[in-house]
Order: structure tokens, then sequence, then C-alpha cells
């Protein structure tokens, strides 16, 4: 693989993570939001991730080789979640129903934070895959002279 494929399929990685990142600030931001513009509590938000083929000249020599296999991942879309929101007993919340709760965001701090820690180490890898890909490059440069 050329170092530019390495740099781009990394790349990739770290916009996916980066996305990732804003989903998960934007749940723990709206975690206590009743009211969103669409109706009801904020809805937790994910991000769905795909595998794509890579397309390069340099990737095709090694497509016999490699298949499909030699792929860079891409955001298809950010998804809500579609679980129930968690109903909290308020009486004295603008947002109460006639029994007195009210329906609060489906997102789990925990989780998020989980989610958020993953997200974190996944960038630092691609980030480490980089600077490896750049080490490589220039020690192969280093030995040609």
């Amino acid at each position: 693989m050329d170092f530019l494929t390495n740099m781009k399929i990394s790349s990739s990685g770290l916009n996916v993570q980066r996305k990732r990142m804003e989903a998960i600030s934007s749940n723990l931001a709206n975690l206590e939001t009743t009211r969103t513009p669409e109706g009801g509590p904020y809805r937790r938000k994910d991000i769905l991730v795909t595998a794509v083929p890579m397309e390069s000249e340099f990737g095709s020599i090694f497509k016999n080789q490699l298949g499909d296999r030699l792929t860079k991942p891409q955001i298809t879309e950010v998804v809500e979640d579609q679980t129930e929101p968690r109903l909290v007993y308020n009486p004295k919340h603008p947002d109460a129903n006639d029994l007195g709760y009210v329906a609060m965001p489906n997102v789990d701090p925990m989780k998020e934070m989980v989610n958020m820690v993953t997200t974190q180490r996944s960038f630092e890898a691609n980030v480490t895959a980089i600077n490896a890909s750049k080490a490589m490059a220039t020690r192969a440069i280093d030995l040609g002279r």
C-alpha cells in the first residue's frame, strides 16, 4: 500500500471519529432537553458508518491480491435512537403530563462517556497510523540518499 493510500484511509477514519465525537457532545449537551422543534424530548443521535472501497490508481495494482478488502470508512447517515423517552416524576415541570411525569431524552450519560473514550482511542489510533506512515516514508527517503 502506498503512502497516500495510508493517509487517505487514516484521514477518513479521523473524520468519522470527529463526527462521532460531535454526536456524543450533542447527546450530552441535550441531556435535559424536553422540547425540540420536532416536538417531544431530544432523541439520542448516532453515526452510521459504512466501509467503502478505495479508488486509486496504485490500489488497482493490488486489486487481484487484496480484492475489495482495501476500504475506508465513510459516514452514511446520522440516525436517531427510537427507544422510548424515560419518564421522570416532576409535577412542577412545565412539560409534565396530567399525571406529573415528564418525558426526558433517551440519553444515558454513562454510555455516552464510554462511547467518548472509545472514540478518543480510535482517533488516537488513526493519528498513530498517520505518524507511522510518515516515519516510514521519511526513512525510505533517507535510505535513498
